[in-house]
């Protein structure tokens, strides 16, 4: 009897080797696929930040154009009102 379980006691140590090394392969797989995720996610977002920035000073460059324009325009107004006086 003690016979038996020696060996049923070394039949799973020896099968649990191997199990423990697919599980542990398993989670190094998912953890590097989660890290390159992370990676990508950083990678987007700098992007983003950038896509903001580079609209933002789109937009300011636009403000100042049309501010611009509304001050040659009513340059002309008060140009042309004195002229008429």
């Amino acid at each position: 009897m003690e016979e038996i379980i020696i060996v049923l006691g070394v039949m799973v140590t020896v099968c649990s080797i191997p199990l423990t090394a697919i599980v542990t392969a398993h989670k190094r797989s998912h953890t590097k696929l989660q890290i390159k995720m992370l990676e990508k996610e950083v990678e987007l977002e700098k992007m983003r930040l950038e896509m903001y920035d580079n609209e933002t000073e789109r937009m300011k460059i636009e403000l100042e154009q049309s501010k611009q324009l509304l001050l040659e325009s009513q340059q002309q107004v008060l140009s042309a009102e004195n002229n008429n006086n």
